[in-house]
């Protein structure tokens, strides 16, 4: 006895996606599973996505430090990246050109991979002056346009300023920020994700 397999059922699998972040993505302060990966992964799943989210969050990462573990947070078979990276330099007042230079780095290696990257902008804060947080914005539309990529442009989109939604340093979310920043960032991530399941 054969049984017919239709094409879609025998591709079917789990999209195996990876978080490449600092303390924002890693849940800094926060308890197992309120982290942003494990909580978007449960969102995917409740809406029938089969999605699997990787944590290679590290508190206190750069984009310096993100380009030198590049290749062993994102493993071979991984379908795509996405990369949450720059708060920490903002915060630290790094120069935008360098922020710039090691994101590009991350992105060229991971299109030589063939994986397809999801770019979360950041942008810095406004007590360092227009001159700083205009260049260090532009980074993410730049690149996100240069690469062909799918941009959220601020991952803190609804958060950032909102004391309910922070923990008393004022630059991590809760538990509660992070349901809200994967509430918004949701329509990208399933714009993202049709893009990896096209090959596109």
């Amino acid at each position: 006895m054969c049984l017919f397999i239709s094409p879609e059922v025998a591709m079917a699998r789990t999209i195996k996606l990876v978080a490449l972040g600092d303390s924002l993505t890693a849940g800094y302060g926060l308890q197992p599973g309120q982290g942003f990966p494990a909580v978007l992964q449960k969102a995917l799943q409740a809406k029938g996505r089969d999605v699997s989210v990787a944590d290679a969050g590290v508190s206190g990462d750069t984009t310096a430090g993100g380009a030198q573990r590049l290749d062993w947070a994102v493993p071979e078979g991984t379908d795509g990246v996405i990369l949450e990276l720059g708060a920490n330099d903002a915060l630290r007042g790094l120069d935008p050109a360098a922020a710039r230079k090691y994101l590009a780095s991350i992105l060229d290696r991971l299109k030589a991979r063939n994986i397809p990257v999801l770019l979360a902008g950041m942008y810095a804060p406004r007590n360092l002056g227009p001159g700083y947080y205009e260049t260090f914005d532009a980074i993410y539309p730049d690149l996100a346009k240069q690469y062909g990529l799918v941009l959220y442009p601020f991952f803190l989109d609804g958060v950032v300023g909102q004391a309910r939604l922070n923990l008393p340093d004022g630059l991590h979310p809760t538990a509660e920020g992070v349901q809200v920043i994967v509430e918004r960032i949701m329509p990208t991530v399933e714009r993202f994700l049709d893009r990896v399941e096209r090959g596109s």
